[in-house]
């Protein structure tokens, strides 16, 4: 019998980890570890945790080319209109809610700092 994975954590490659982490903020994410240590140098990766929901952000060691970027994020929230309301309010541009076969309660697209498709859905 093959292993059995137990969780999993995307870690995407970044331009910029501080403005990464202040971006995800903004869907509740809040900073778990930090790579340097504060006051240790320029951060070059963050783990950030909402609820159950994590994320690794690292540097990335070329350019960022939001054309390439091939990896979609799903963020599970309870209300999806209202979570919408309140990333606008934030000044994020969000994408119209669509509702396909998988997500009847509907869903929208926003795009990172860095090009990275965040789809928010419902639980």
């Amino acid at each position: 019998m093959p292993f059995q994975v137990r969780h999993s954590i995307p870690m995407i490659h970044v331009a910029d980890v501080g403005r990464s982490i202040t971006f995800y903020e903004q869907f509740g994410f809040r900073v778990m570890n930090l790579h340097p240590g504060p006051s240790e140098g320029p951060v070059t990766w963050a783990w950030l945790e909402s609820d159950a929901a994590q994320l690794m952000v690292t540097k990335a060691s070329g350019p960022i080319l939001p054309e390439k970027q091939g990896v979609i994020v799903y963020l599970y929230c309870d209300d999806v209109a209202e979570a919408k309301a309140s990333l606008e309010e934030d000044g994020v541009q969000t994408g119209e809610i669509s509702s396909p076969f998988y997500s009847p309660q509907g869903e929208f697209r926003v795009l990172d700092p860095d090009g990275y498709a965040l789809m928010v859905t419902h639980t």
